[in-house]
Formats: structure tokens, sequence, C-alpha cells
């Protein structure tokens, strides 16, 4: 069950109900594959079924990718000093009972927040030097950094240690969506400005990865 919270409008009969933010479903930590299947199972995947993903295996996508594991607010990506500088976007276009659009996800809520109330699937792809096939995924997922926050710390070192830890939480999602039997793939081919107006980016925050998931 979805459990939809604050911020939303109830419409009259006829109308549509806004919801700005869902509890997704706990995540599980286990799974029907070892770690090892899913290295060796691990392919990137251009082609998508044209089929809704379940909320459930979002809330699991996205815990893989950024999810709080422990007290104190360890994730499931290890970052440089634990000063967490990547946030991550969930680009949906088709998911069950879930309106397209552009959601935040919070770690430590366990939330999604709806930042953008249209599809931008078909923008994002275009952005990526007309990888057209992106609009084809039922959901985006989006990571971006805030440099300062890691910066801030170690300096102009901090932006290695950014980048490694992009490619650590962009792994976790590769190997999850193969525990859920779906495929994904990464990319950072695309219009670092394009893509910073069309998910609204503020300040300093860069994107790092695109990263389509849908079903093969």
């Amino acid at each position: 069950m979805i459990n939809l919270r604050g911020g939303r409008s109830v419409a009259g009969k006829g109308e549509s109900m806004t919801i700005k933010t869902i509890k997704l479903p706990e995540p599980k930590t286990d799974g029907p594959i070892s770690v090892a299947k899913a290295l060796y199972l691990r392919r990137s995947t251009r082609e998508f079924r044209n089929e809704p993903l379940a909320i459930g295996e979002v809330a699991q996508l996205v815990w893989a990718t950024q999810g709080v594991t422990a007290l104190g607010g360890y994730r499931t990506a290890p970052s440089a000093g634990a000063l967490y500088p990547l946030e991550l976007y969930v680009v949906v276009g088709q998911v069950r009972d879930v309106a397209p659009g552009v959601y935040r996800y919070k770690p430590a809520e366990h939330t999604l927040v709806k930042v953008i109330e249209h599809d931008v699937r078909r923008d994002l792809g275009e952005a990526a030097w007309e990888q057209t096939w992106l609009q084809n995924a039922a959901v985006l997922l989006v990571l971006t950094a805030r440099p300062e926050r890691t910066t801030g710390k170690y300096g102009a070192r901090g932006l290695r240690f950014i980048h490694m830890e992009a490619g650590h939480a962009a792994q976790n999602l590769a190997l999850e969506a193969v525990a859920l039997g779906l495929g994904s793939v990464a990319v950072s081919a695309f219009d670092d400005e394009r893509v910073r107006r069309i998910l609204a980016l503020k300040g300093n925050e860069e994107p790092l990865y695109l990263l389509p998931v849908g079903k093969k």
C-alpha cells in the first residue's frame, strides 16, 4: 500500500488529486539472487517494454542507490567523510498509482517529494545528445551533487571523491535492477546546462548520471 501524506489537495468530483509526498514501502534487505549472481547477470539495457513499474520496485531502487541503512544516516553507498553530497531524483513516466513528474528522494524519511508536475523523460533524452530511447524507460533516476558538502572539507580533491561516490551509487542501482528482473543503464553523455534547466536545479547542484530503468 502507498502511504500518501502531506502537501496534498483533494479536489471535487471529476477533478484530480495532487499528491506532493509519497511515503515509500519499507525496503527489503534480502532478495531472490546473490550479489555474485547479480554481478554476473548485469548488462546495460537500452530497450524497454511499455509496462509500468510497481511502487515497491521504485522503493527498492531508490533505497539501493541512496537509502539509509543505520543510525546516523549511513547509506548504502560509501561517502568520503560521510558527507553525502549526492541528491537523487526520480523522473516518473510509468509507475502504477503514481502521477508522472519529477520527485526528489529524501533518504532519511524514505519518501518521494514531487518537485515538477510533468513527465520530462523526452526532454532529458533530447538533452542527452538525442538519446531519445531514454523516454521509453518507465523511470529515470538522476544523480546530482552538491559539491560544497565534500569540497568544504577536502578541497579540490573532494571532486574526485564525489565522482567515485556517484559510481558506487550507480552500481548499487544496476545490481538492484538485476535482482528485480529489470533493465538499467548508466548515461553520462548529456548537456549539463540543459539537464540543470529541465530539472530546475538550484545553486551549484550539478547533474552526474541519468539512470533509466524499466522492464526488459
